[in-house]
């Protein structure tokens, strides 16, 4: 594995969010001035193929990165926001229903994330609420 390869890899699993191909880039110039994004999108390319990282794909937003463990997501159907939720296993339950051999599995939950919910509420007060003169 390329030093920047092992960068990106703990870029991404030393993070508290997931990050995006830009946002890696970004951390990773921090420790190697020179690096480009194309060296950063065949990284991520490579460490994805490989298992070692997650790509987390929600429509309207770039694709996320995310390490490998075990663990689902809420998605924030308004602005995209992603948040990590443990669940029990479902391998046993979906195997038995596919009945083909199963890699993985990746699940996410759409909802409507707290800040949506207050704007949206704050949103509809102010269109109900009569103007003064």
């Amino acid at each position: 594995m390329t030093k920047n390869a092992e960068y990106i890899l703990d870029i991404i699993n030393n993070s508290d969010s997931h990050l995006t191909a830009e946002q890696i880039y970004f951390r990773l110039k921090e420790k190697n001035k020179t690096v480009v994004q194309a060296t950063v999108y065949n990284n991520l390319s490579s460490l994805y193929q490989k298992g070692l990282i997650r790509k987390i794909s929600v429509e309207g937003y770039p694709d996320r990165y995310d390490r490998p463990s075990r663990h689902e997501h809420l998605v924030c159907r308004k602005c995209g926001k992603l948040s990590d939720i443990v669940l029990e296993d479902l391998t046993d339950l979906l195997q038995k229903q596919i009945n083909i051999p199963m890699l993985s599995y990746d699940l996410k939950i759409n909802y409507i994330c707290d800040e949506c919910l207050k704007q949206e509420k704050e949103d509809k007060d102010r269109a109900t609420t009569p103007k003064l003169f």
